[in-house]
């Protein structure tokens, strides 16, 4: 287990009681804003102290009121990269990554410098100060310095926050590529969901101080109840694929997952190559026959699980396109198409998918 978490605490008039365990690589902290994230984050790096309770990182007892253990931040060895770079602007950046090998405690065995500088291609900038650097480029070198310092565990709290569209897509693969190589398990704050389900393998929901759900990307967002939590104009199914097949005639690559075979624009990925999808409700249809002389690339028959119940005119439609649960999708139609369709659980349905309207993010 890496992270072992049972804590409560009180913030002046807001209260804090999360419990939670969290698997080695990405697990994501998401909710609205004032759920507590950043406050939890916090407490598992020592910047703020529970009332009581118990942090367990990699077997490392960081708190435990009962046994009276807190830990300061510095002997945690936790990186933290925050909205903000943090860097020092009097330093280049070599000697902002340098600091990093600084808090190495002594026995513990240095990161590869030239890894991290190649990983975060950052050897064009070294003997740059941050107050010559984009946004997105002072991220890189914050990512890189915490990375130096060889945490058992990087806290990122929305990291990609503070920058615009462009810099957040450049920054994506860079954080993808950080458990690949460097075998380190990342808390991710965000209150994007894109961003999860691009990055994450776990999910951890909250709400109101407390853990409202957690467990895997796919299953977690698939969640009717949690639609008030997880965003209703941007819920989609997130599926599991692998790449089967490159079209170069008509520029299109297959994914293959448990539900069947997804067409998309053409991807630069290897045959084998693993990805995650996200498709968006809105973006389904529903028809109760096979639709014949459709433009439509991808079509799934599948069943009806569970009709959400909104007060609005249109409603979710959870439908299984796989053998018994393992592949899902969600579509959303006006309540008078539910009506006339009637579409209830148990139905026989033909949900339809445009190929551009699905999200992609490389599972790594």
């Amino acid at each position: 287990m890496m992270l072992d978490v049972d804590l409560q605490a009180t913030l002046g008039d807001f209260k804090i009681k999360a419990a939670f365990q969290a698997d080695a690589g990405i697990t994501a902290l998401f909710g609205p804003s004032g759920a507590g994230k950043t406050s939890l984050v916090n407490m598992l790096a020592g910047l703020q102290r529970p009332s009581r309770g118990r942090i367990v990182v990699r077997e490392h007892v960081l708190f435990d009121s009962g046994e009276g253990i807190d830990l300061p931040p510095e002997q945690r060895r936790l990186g933290y990269v925050f909205q903000e770079s943090r860097l020092f602007p009097h330093l280049s950046v070599a000697d902002n990554l340098s600091y990093g090998y600084a808090l190495v405690p002594k026995g513990v065995a240095l990161v590869d410098y030239d890894a991290v500088v190649d990983l975060l291609a950052l050897q064009s900038l070294l003997t740059r100060r941050p107050g010559t650097l984009s946004g997105g480029e002072r991220q890189r070198v914050a990512i890189g310095r915490a990375i130096l310092a060889a945490p058992r565990l990087l806290l990122m709290d929305e990291p990609l926050a503070n920058l615009d569209a462009p810099r957040r897509a450049e920054i994506l693969p860079f954080i993808e590529n950080l458990r690949r190589e460097f075998d380190i398990s990342i808390v991710y704050v965000s209150h994007n969901m894109d961003e999860i389900v691009r990055l994450a393998d776990q999910l951890i929901v909250m709400a109101d101080g407390t853990i409202a759900a957690q467990g895997p990307v796919d299953k977690i967002t698939a969640r009717l109840d949690l639609r008030h939590l997880t965003g209703r104009w941007d819920a989609g199914a997130v599926l599991s694929t692998t790449v089967a097949e490159q079209d170069d005639a008509d520029k299109l690559t297959r994914l293959s997952f448990p539900g069947g075979d997804l067409w998309l624009p053409q991807l630069g990925l290897a045959i084998g190559s693993p990805l995650r999808i996200r498709v968006h409700a809105r973006d389904v249809s529903l028809a109760l026959t096979p639709p014949e002389q459709v433009s439509v690339l991808n079509v799934f028959a599948g069943e009806v699980i569970e009709v959400g119940a909104d007060d609005g005119p249109q409603v979710d439609v959870l439908i299984n396109i796989g053998s018994p649960q393992q592949s899902q999708l969600w579509a959303r139609i006006t309540k008078r198409s539910q009506r006339e369709l009637n579409i209830v659980p148990g139905r026989k349905v033909h949900a339809m998918i445009k190929a551009m309207a699905v999200d992609r993010g490389d599972m790594g």
